[in-house]
């Protein structure tokens, strides 16, 4: 592990998270293993791997886009999914009251 790493860590900075993606990116260890050894969820070491992605992909970018607009686009794709889904719970409960099935409200 990065030297950043061997301390007890009590608190997962930014720059402790970055140093423990790059190892795995790096192939110095796997999620598994960081899991295992920071007594981590792997969903959340993943999670961490991904949003550096992310991260890296938007740095290289020829215009990079700011951290508000790619926060302010990732909250209009989730209240435009959410919205998709009251829409088709709503029709559900629209249908299933029209038939009669007053137990799936």
């Amino acid at each position: 592990m990065s030297t950043l790493m061997e301390d007890e860590i009590k608190r997962w900075t930014a720059k402790r998270k970055t140093a423990l993606v790059l190892d795995i990116i790096q192939g110095k260890t796997t999620v598994a293993e960081a899991s295992r050894a920071f007594d981590l969820p792997p969903s959340e070491v993943e999670a961490w791997v991904e949003e550096g992605k992310r991260g890296m992909e938007n740095a290289l970018r020829t215009k990079p886009l700011e951290v508000k607009e790619q926060y302010e686009r990732q909250l209009r794709e989730l209240q435009e999914a959410y919205g998709e889904a009251m829409l088709e719970l709503r029709a559900r409960k629209k249908l299933a009251s029209l038939l009669g099935n007053e137990d799936e409200k």
